[in-house]
Formats: structure tokens, sequence, C-alpha cells
């Protein structure tokens, strides 16, 4: 019989928590992102975000850990530098519309634009830019403001990495570099603002393991997908978790 104490939640919502966990697992390691937004999503049906946000930002930077060791000769420094410029100048004008603009109706528009890129990718559409240097600063700015309001930066910038033409390969390294820089400054600021409590550790040591789980089930699938296989399936998961936060949105 295991101590209450040591349980962050009753027993059957944890084991909610822990499945939800696998599976944004498995989705992280597969495609690089998309860890944050499916595990709040699904754990904010039985917790109030203030409950989970923390725990899912310590998660994520253990799980860009235990992936970029594998991706870091894959990294493109040149879209890198720019979208952690972007984030960090544009975060806290998201942060400010978040304050004064209704959150459902941003969530909800963010997630459409999210959704009708992707499928616009998976339809076969050429986008008529080029790659520069202002294309990545201004995805990073977008990606910023973007996690200012909903947390969801990451798909913004996995669509545009994946009308560019890098390899996938080199898109997830990218995206994983990014979470690990920007989950580091959202736990500093998380800390800042008194977030981080004992319950925090129940989470994370429950919920650790599943998450780990789910990590190298996705990176086995990763590895035996071809380039053109992998880009469809990354726009496939970027539209399902578009459509989530638009009912998301509705639902609330």
């Amino acid at each position: 019989m295991i101590p209450a104490d040591w349980l962050p939640a009753p027993g059957p919502q944890l084991a909610c928590a822990m499945a939800i966990v696998l599976l944004a697992g498995v989705v992280r390691g597969f495609a690089g992102f998309g860890f944050s937004a499916l595990t709040v999503a699904g754990m904010s049906l039985f917790f109030s975000p203030a409950q989970v946000v923390p725990a899912v930002f310590v998660l994520e930077v253990v799980a860009s850990l235990t992936l970029l060791r594998s991706v870091w000769g894959e990294i493109h420094w040149g879209w890198l530098r720019p979208l952690l410029v972007g984030n960090a100048l544009a975060i806290p004008l998201g942060v400010w519309m978040l304050a004064v603009v209704p959150e459902g109706p941003l969530r909800a528009l963010v997630s459409l634009v999210i959704l009708s890129a992707a499928v616009l990718l998976l339809s076969g559409f050429k986008a008529p830019w080029s790659d520069t240097p202002r294309l990545r600063l201004g995805t990073g700015l977008v990606s910023g403001v973007f996690n200012g309001l909903a947390a969801i930066g990451g798909m913004a910038v996995a669509v545009m990495l994946f009308t560019t033409a890098i390899s996938g390969a080199a898109a997830r390294a990218t995206l994983i570099a990014l979470f690990f820089a920007t989950d580091l400054y959202a736990l500093a600021w998380a800390g800042a603002n008194d977030l981080l409590d004992a319950n925090l550790l129940r989470w994370v040591a429950w919920l650790f393991a599943p998450m780990l789980i789910g990590i190298a089930i996705g990176r086995r699938h990763f590895l035996r997908v071809d380039e053109a296989g992998f880009r469809r399936a990354v726009l496939r998961v970027l539209a399902v978790m578009a459509g989530l936060g638009l009912l998301r949105a509705g639902w609330r």
C-alpha cells in the first residue's frame, strides 16, 4: 500500500495522468515537440493549470536532455539562433496580449492558423517564400507571441520548418534544442513566482518513467521512418493537436 502523502493526486486520476504523459512522450520522441501541449490539454481535464504546468516544464527539460545528445550534430544553428532571439523578444508581448484579450478566442485563433497551415502542407501546398534570415527571425517572433499566448509556439515553428528545404532530422533536432532553452526560461519564471513546491517533486517522480518510456517508443519509430513519411506524420500530429486546441477553446 503506497502512503497517500507519496501521491500527488488520488490513484485513478494519477493513473490517467501517467497514461497521458506516456502518449505525449511518444509524440515528443518521434516529432521533437508536442509534449507540453498534449500533457497540459489532457491533465487540465482533471487538475488546475497551476498544478500541471510547472511539472510539465521540469519534464520537458528532462525530455530534451535525454534527446539532445543524440541530435546535437543535426541542430540547424542558422535557424535556432534567430528562433531563440525571437522568443526572448516576443514572449512578453504574448503574455501582455493574454492579459488584455480573452484567452478563449486567442487560443482558438492560434489553433485555427496552425490547423489550416498543416492541412495546406499535407495537400501539397508549396510555400512561395524563401528561407532567409528575416523569415527565421520572423518565425521566432511569431513563435514567442504564440508561446506567451497559449504555450504552443513550438507548433508554429514546426509548421514553418516544414515549408523549408531542411531535412526532417534537422527540423526535429532544432525543435528539441529550442524547447530545452525556452523551458528552462519558463521554469525560472515559475520559480520566481513561487510555483515550485513539494507536490511538484511528487508529480515529476511519478510521471518521469512513463515519459521516458514514451520517448523511447517515439524515438524508435522516428529511426524507422523515411523523410517523406516523417514529414507527413509530423503534419498530421500538428493538425490533430491544433484540432484539439480548437475543441478545448470551444469547450471553455
